[in-house]
């Protein structure tokens, strides 16, 4: 007769400490995810998104602002900690930046950079979270395949409403519509 398995404990946030500098660890379903930290490619990627979205959206220079945007923030979400390459809140929501180590209030949009060590997790594991928090619009980059995936949450489950690439340059995105993005001002 064989012997039931023993359920394993959910990974807690010490455990997540304890994980080496060199990786991002995130705590997703009870488990410890660490992957490697982004490529150069990858986080290039992440800074020229940032760099073009910050000034209209979050300083509104030459755009509506309203936005507070923060580039890799660590969000306690229920059990849940992960680390999104970008996420946005609207400055209704989020009126100033505290001095915090992590937030616990779900953004309004988020946007990963998939690469080949993080695209499953963040399908597959990261997108049933934002969903279950209430996170209206998830932007999914490939900067490889050199896409931008636009998803909006209705009724509980993801919409794609756009999918940008190949030879599209300026592009308009929910939920920042106000001002185009230059598509070949993010690739790598």
């Amino acid at each position: 007769m064989s012997q039931p398995v023993p359920a394993k404990k959910p990974a807690t946030y010490e455990d997540l400490l304890r994980a080496p500098e060199h990786l991002v660890a995130e705590i997703l379903g009870g488990e410890l995810i660490a992957t490697p930290r982004p490529s150069a490619a990858h986080a290039h990627t992440a800074a020229l998104l940032n760099g073009a979205l910050t000034p209209p959206f979050d300083r509104g220079r030459g755009g509506p602002g309203g936005w507070v945007i923060l580039s890799e923030p660590e969000l306690h979400l229920q059990a849940d900690v992960l680390v999104p390459d970008l996420a946005g809140w609207r400055r209704e929501r989020l009126p100033s930046v505290p001095d915090v180590p992590f937030l616990t209030l779900p953004p309004d949009w988020i946007c990963e950079i998939l690469s080949p060590s993080t695209a499953r997790t963040d399908r597959l594991h990261k997108l049933p979270i934002y969903s279950r928090e209430g996170i209206a619009h998830v932007w999914l980059i490939d900067p490889v395949q050199r896409t931008l995936e636009a998803l909006r949450l209705e009724r509980g489950h993801w919409t794609l409403v756009a999918t940008h690439g190949g030879q599209e340059d300026l592009v308009v995105v929910e939920p920042f519509e106000a001002i185009p993005l230059e598509l070949s001002g993010i690739w790598p």
